[in-house]
């Protein structure tokens, strides 16, 4: 067997009812918070009346869009004046990742853009990040216990990462509760992102046997969680989708992604409007076909598509989900025009590198043609 290592959160805590706790967790971490939400807030009120009675002193700040480096510009200088000791995250990947960000680089000299990939130096922290509490209110980033935070920089049309070991939030929250009721688009496009990383990971060249055994139950359970959500409201269901998620950040955070990712990135750069989660989704079969056949080895590619088989009903999972109401890559505003760029662009990002085979420029470009 090869070494292999695995890094997660320092805490990880899951289960209905026990964001009931988050205030008290926060308290562990520090008594000055820096509160970033998504837009409509609608999960902070219980956590700023149970941080009440523990004294802790909250600003909040709205993530209005997937963060880019002006909002995490103007989210640092507010934490700053703050006087931050720890940072609470309340919401979908996107505010996770600004309140990761801003955990990391408050305490870092220099400027933010440094520490990107692909458009900054990449440079790793120098000094450790504040302590993070992080709380997902949607089941598909799995960004609460992942190592990197998404910035989008739109002078150069690219979302990148910002990464490092030490961005993974000292306690991760799940509460499947909090994403009860959610609207069936995001339901379905989260949903599909949570279960592309954790097929991802399991036919990633950097596959572990514990990113394996995290990935091989969570990739049926969440398709049969998505399939159930797509026809009812079902707490169950909604358990089991957030369950998936959270192995989804698991199993890429020490596994890797691939080529899904590799394009999806690419576009939410290129295309700032289109939902990462939708991207994704309809992405996926078509990438798996490409996969399946560039490597000799099927036998993953046979347990993937046996699982969605069993859970949808059908081997054709292009067609089921947009049966569900998922757009194509032209709906969401990827125009053919854009194919050659996105796919030579795609190469260099870091999850095409854990991509189980070698897809040359051309056949991304079909992939995104057969997915547009």
């Amino acid at each position: 067997m090869q070494p292999f290592g695995f890094a997660t959160a320092g805490r990880i805590v899951f289960g209905r009812g026990q964001f009931g706790e988050a205030a008290e967790m926060a308290a562990s971490l520090g008594r000055r918070v820096f509160l970033v939400h998504g837009a409509s807030g609608r999960h902070i009120a219980p956590f700023l009346e149970a941080g009440k009675a523990r004294e802790l002193e909250v600003t909040c700040h709205a993530c209005p869009a997937e963060p880019d480096l002006f909002l995490l510009a103007e989210a640092l200088t507010v934490a700053r004046n703050h006087g931050t000791e720890c940072v609470v995250a309340i919401g979908g990947g996107a505010a996770l990742d600004l309140g990761k960000a801003v955990a990391a680089l408050l305490p870092a000299p220099g400027d933010p853009i440094d520490h990107l990939e692909v458009v900054g130096k990449g440079l790793p922290l120098e000094r450790q990040p504040l302590p993070c509490l992080a709380v997902p209110t949607t089941a598909g980033t799995g960004a609460e216990v992942t190592r990197n935070a998404v910035i989008g920089v739109p002078e150069h049309g690219r979302k990148v990462s910002l990464r490092d070991a030490r961005l993974i939030p000292d306690i991760a929250l799940v509460d499947p509760a909090l994403t009860d009721g959610a609207p069936r688009a995001v339901t379905l496009g989260s949903g599909l992102d949570a279960v592309t990383q954790v097929i991802e990971p399991y036919l990633s060249t950097r596959a572990t046997p514990l990113t394996d055994a995290i990935c091989r139950s969570a990739i049926p359970k969440g398709l049969k969680a998505l399939a159930r959500l797509m026809a009812t409201e079902d707490p169950d269901a909604r358990d089991d989708l957030a369950y998936t998620s959270l192995c989804g950040g698991l199993a890429l955070a020490n596994a890797g992604l691939g080529a899904v990712h590799g394009l999806a990135g690419v576009i939410g750069g290129a295309v700032p409007t289109a939902p990462h989660g939708a991207v994704c989704g309809v992405l996926l079969p078509h990438v798996l076909a490409a996969n399946r056949i560039a490597c000799n080895d099927k036998t993953r590619f046979d347990e993937v598509d046996a699982a969605i088989r069993s859970a949808l009903g059908t081997s054709d999972l292009a067609g089921w989900a947009s049966d569900q109401g998922l757009p194509s890559l032209s709906a969401i505003g990827v125009t053919p025009k854009m194919h050659a760029d996105i796919a030579e662009a795609a190469l260099a990002s870091s999850s095409m590198k854990a991509n189980p085979a070698e897809l040359p420029v051309g056949r991304l470009q079909e992939i995104l043609a057969t997915a547009g």
